[in-house]
């Protein structure tokens, strides 16, 4: 993937939802994703600690984006919607920078698995899951990202 793919794809997916959690791509590649993001107490369930939802948020986004990416390197084409998300929930933090990194498990011409490890400052588990997606079409009128014009 080329530099300038990498940060076209990094500037298309960090809109939307992925920036309201504050989600920041810091590498983009057809093998895997690497993603941090800073947890505040918008990110808190009532009892303090991170709700469930933001993991299984993140672990969906990073692995549409690493099954989006292989779909434009292979040349199959498309883009990928998940169809099952399974995140467990392994040590429960308030604060601090959380690590997202996603592996391929599987990649097929129909579905792809994605594994998704996030990690604390030191490298502990802190949430693991498992995203399965569907690969489609780009919906009508949608198309692949475009990099912006200038002048505009």
């Amino acid at each position: 993937m080329t530099v300038e793919n990498e940060q076209l794809i990094k500037e298309t997916f960090g809109r939307g939802f992925d920036n309201a959690l504050g989600l920041r791509l810091l590498e983009v590649g057809e093998d895997r994703v690497v993603a941090t993001l800073e947890l505040s107490a918008t990110h808190h369930q009532p009892f303090g600690i991170v709700h469930g939802g933001v993991y299984c948020a993140i672990a969906e986004s990073t692995a549409s984006i690493s099954a989006f990416t292989w779909l434009q390197a292979t040349g199959i084409g498309g883009t990928a919607v998940g169809v099952n998300n399974n995140t467990d929930f392994i040590k429960s933090v308030s604060t601090g920078t959380i690590t997202v990194t996603t592996s391929p498990v599987h990649r097929g011409r129909r579905q792809q698995l994605w594994r998704v490890a996030i990690t604390d400052a030191d490298d502990r588990l802190i949430a693991s899951s498992q995203v399965r997606l569907q690969n489609i079409e780009l919906p009508e009128g949608a198309g692949l990202p475009t990099a912006p014009t200038s002048g505009a």
